[in-house]
């Protein structure tokens, strides 16, 4: 079958590889009908996730039709449409009774990695490195899914494909965020970042009670977009002085919930920008914090800052000091896809979340090189590349 294989830093290519087989009684074979671009594949582009090797697979993002079944799979049948979690999780351990799905003690096969790096192992995910279980991902014309009872969820019929597919990764990332971060009735919430995650936590935030709502980008068209689609208040962050401008949006007290949903290549138009740029490039640090900086500077005091970018080890000049004595509740997590999907896809079936808006570049799985450059520079208005397998 073809795959989009990353082949070393900014390499990518549309290669044939092995079809996948049923590997475990708890797996299925899904044929990939659409998968997308997520922000969090540019950090493996760029070399900051450790533990990639020539040849992988990569793409977490997918919706398809189930065409193989493992004989102690219970919930799907073949010829089922699903949307698949980007995270891997087996449903029976402490942290997957918990809904705490990403954390999932089982679904990792290279469990070290994680410990070397974070103290504990992450759970699975598609595509994205051997530190997360080394899978194969869904820029593919097929993809084994493993403990499929608790990955796949059925789509409703009144769901479209490009919809649909953003139930994989983007919404629930989205959703969690907001839900996690404590957002309710009458809050006032910022929201770093108007890729699909960042306008996802957006709209998430306003189901769930929030009075005001902006968004923080630089982008011309993701900005109109997140207005327009999600509705939205923006802010320009290379036009103004972000802090300046949410303190005159509330009265001087600062948003109530800060979603950072930009992660570990965040830009900054400031002197700390270059600073972290340079760190980075040279190792001395492997992520750029400057929006989770920017977010706990900016938040009231007592508020909640929820941390949505992915990270990938350390950062210089955290805030500590402004976190502590502000009150701040800091979290942060990968998403608990297995807890909101089912709930997010009967919003889509009623019409309460519109996500067909971020599909703006289908193409075909032969051109997913050509979608990544898109997708990574913001040319032509990119705010997703969605590839069909197949065609």
């Amino acid at each position: 079958m073809k795959a989009l294989c990353w082949q070393g830093v900014n390499e990518l290519s549309v290669e044939e590889v092995p079809d996948p087989q049923i590997l475990n009684a708890q797996d299925v074979i899904v044929k990939v009908r659409l998968t997308t671009t997520c922000g969090s594949d540019l950090h493996l582009l760029g070399g900051y996730i450790p533990a990639m090797r020539a040849g992988d697979v990569i793409g977490h993002e997918f919706i398809g039709e189930v065409v193989a079944v493992g004989s102690e799979v219970r919930r799907h049948k073949m010829g089922d449409r699903v949307v698949v979690c980007s995270f891997i999780s087996c449903g029976r351990c402490w942290y997957c009774e918990n809904d705490l799905w990403s954390l999932c003690d089982n679904a990792n096969t290279n469990p070290g990695i994680g410990q070397a790096l974070f103290g504990y192992e992450p759970g699975g995910v598609f595509g994205y490195s051997h530190a997360m279980g080394g899978f194969k991902g869904s820029h593919a014309e097929y993809v084994r899914v493993p403990f499929a009872d608790y990955g796949a969820f059925p789509v409703p019929e009144g769901v479209d494909d490009t919809s649909a597919l953003f139930a994989s990764d983007s919404v629930p990332t989205g959703w969690m965020g907001a839900h996690l971060g404590g957002v309710k009735p009458g809050d006032v919430v910022a929201v770093w970042g108007c890729g699909a995650v960042g306008q996802m936590a957006a709209r998430a935030a306003m189901l769930l009670g929030a009075e005001r709502v902006i968004s923080i980008d630089r982008h011309p068209e993701r900005l109109a977009m997140t207005e327009r689609h999600v509705g939205a208040e923006t802010i320009d962050y290379s036009a103004t002085d972000v802090g300046a401008e949410l303190r005159e949006r509330t009265g001087g007290r600062g948003p109530d919930v800060c979603i950072e949903a930009v992660g570990m290549e965040a830009h900054d138009t400031g002197v700390q920008g270059v600073y972290d740029q340079v760190k980075q490039q040279l190792r001395l640090e492997t992520d750029r914090p400057s929006a989770v900086r920017e977010a706990i500077y900016a938040c009231r005091k007592g508020g909640s800052v929820f941390v949505l970018g992915v990270f990938g080890g350390t950062v210089d000049k955290f805030p500590l000091g402004a976190m502590m004595n502000k009150g701040l509740t800091v979290r942060g997590a990968q998403q608990h896809g297995q807890r909101y999907i089912p709930m997010l896809l009967e919003r889509m079936a009623k019409g309460e979340l519109k996500t067909s808006h971020l599909a703006t570049h289908p193409m075909p799985l032969d051109e997913a090189p050509k979608g990544y450059d898109l997708f990574k520079n913001k040319k032509d208005g990119c705010v997703r590349a969605v590839f069909h397998p197949g065609t």
